[in-house]
């Protein structure tokens, strides 16, 4: 027995060993917001089937490089915040800024007013006054100044800044008014010494401007506000020939020129024109794009298109909200429910009215955001961080919803389904990561992954449908099984 002994002994190790090598599981964490209730829930509790897809990550295969997430600065938010009590001012502010809350990291505000303004306004009020003597950013001290400087002192890590200006200053256009024209090309000098001088006027501030879009919405937007029209070919002069040179010529070179800022259905055009060759590609930093041509098609040839067009160059969603909609004052329902328009529900032409259907808001932002990780897109902006139980203010009472709705008069908050959505992919996908190769078996299940500059792994995993799903987790040959709620978004952090 003596002899035999040591033998038992060893295979009973071995044994244990591969018992416990079967046993191992992926170290994760789990975070749920679902139309059932959970908001940003950590779950630990699964349920198991036999009816159960597999998800498998290749961490291996990287793709784009993120450069963020977040929202945008503007006067109605600003001014609603100065509303509200300083407890619920912070409470907004730490909630979008700390490490604690969404943790932003990539936001926008306007040069000048835009339809989310109080009224219309310039910095370069006195006409042909080509030296800019006259420039200044008073209209922002009072309120949009301070909501920036105050989210700078919240966040830990910082965030960057793309500005863009809705127009020109009215007398350099050709019809004299906010709304609409063009730029008039006596006046294309002027206009880069504009952005030079409010540069300038933010960093004595304290405020650095990481990125500048020549004009939001080149196409324009009906002619209903703050407008100004280019063409692919007249935006490149500009940068190419005006912009950059001056911002280069003063120092302010690492600016970065995002060029385009619309809907990803009329990328190919611009991305051809900006980027046909070294000189005209030069000075653009990468592409800006929007989302309001339709309400669920990401367009993914569009974004391949651009991606291929300058692959070392930012492909950036600088805009997106739910449009023409008065917002659903707590209640959560309606934000998981197929019950919002947009605006091209009513008034998009007959043809082109399929891209408009009836949509669940948090679901929009979900899947937009996923589809847009999955086809190279390095960073998503949300635009309002803030409005009121209207949707506004807003000049030209053009109503729109955001994350956080509020009552100034009642002194309330209300963060919605959209506020965690977006803490989804902003919290935990952060600037530096990579995104990589995520499989998934079952194609109701929306998935995408990144690798964060610190190792971990987020994956997140929308579940649209109404019933609960199940899936195997894969990472390196070692598995996770988890349950996912009906409506559902996870994220899913490996360590």
């Amino acid at each position: 027995m003596k002899t035999i002994q040591p033998f038992v002994t060893l295979c009973i190790l071995v044994f244990m060993a591969s018992c416990s090598e079967t046993k191992k599981e992926l170290n994760v964490k789990v975070y749920e917001t679902s139309a059932s209730g959970n908001q940003l829930t950590l779950i630990d509790d699964f349920e198991v089937s036999n009816d159960t897809s597999n998800i498998t990550l290749n961490a291996d295969k990287e793709f784009q490089t993120i450069t963020g997430f977040g929202g945008s600065f503007t006067e109605s938010s600003a001014y609603l915040l100065n509303k509200l009590s300083k407890k619920n001012r912070d409470t907004i502010l730490q909630a979008y800024f700390s490490e604690n809350g969404a943790n932003y990291t990539l936001t926008r505000t306007h040069i000048a007013s835009c339809d989310f303004s109080l009224n219309n306004y310039t910095y370069a009020p006195v006409e042909d006054d080509l030296k800019l003597e006259s420039f200044n950013i008073d209209e922002d001290r009072d309120d949009l100044i301070p909501m920036i400087k105050d989210a700078m002192a919240i966040s830990k890590e910082g965030f960057e800044i793309i500005a863009s200006p809705w127009t020109a200053p009215p007398w350099m256009k050709d019809n004299k008014e906010f709304v609409g024209g063009k730029l008039l090309p006596k006046y294309y000098d002027t206009f880069a010494l504009y952005f030079s001088k409010y540069l300038d006027a933010y960093k004595a501030e304290g405020i650095d401007i990481w990125g500048l879009t020549p004009v939001n919405e080149p196409h324009g937007n009906g002619d209903n506000w703050e407008s100004m029209h280019f063409t692919p070919e007249e935006e490149t002069d500009f940068v190419m020939n005006y912009l950059g040179p001056k911002l280069e010529a003063e120092g302010k070179g690492d600016v970065k020129i995002l060029g385009y800022d619309q809907n990803r259905d009329g990328l190919n055009e611009w991305v051809d024109e900006m980027f046909k060759n070294e000189e005209t590609s030069k000075y653009f930093a990468g592409t800006a794009i929007h989302w309001y041509e339709s309400t669920y098609e990401v367009f993914p040839k569009a974004l391949q298109y651009a991606h291929n067009k300058a692959p070392n160059k930012y492909l950036i969603e600088t805009e997106g909200c739910i449009d023409s909609e008065v917002p659903a004052w707590k209640d959560d329902k309606w934000y998981w429910s197929k019950e919002a328009t947009d605006w091209g529900y009513d008034w998009r032409e007959d043809e082109k009215k399929y891209l408009h259907p009836k949509y669940a808001p948090a679901n929009r932002y979900a899947r937009d955001i996923i589809g847009c990780l999955n086809n190279w897109v390095d960073g998503w902006v949300d635009w309002n961080m803030v409005l009121d139980r209207q949707g506004g203010p807003n000049w030209f009472e053009n109503w729109c919803a955001a994350p956080v709705i509020v009552d100034p008069d009642a002194d309330e908050v209300y963060f919605t389904p959209l506020y965690y959505v977006m803490a989804h992919f902003s919290k935990y996908i952060r600037p530096g990561a990579k995104v990589i190769e995520a499989k998934q078996s079952d194609k109701d299940l929306q998935v995408t992954a990144a690798k964060n500059p610190d190792g971990s792994i987020a994956v997140v995993v929308f579940n649209e449908g109404m019933e609960q799903k199940f899936f195997n987790l894969s990472h390196n040959g070692i598995t996770k099984s988890i349950s996912i709620q009906p409506q559902a978004l996870q994220t899913i952090i490996l360590n």
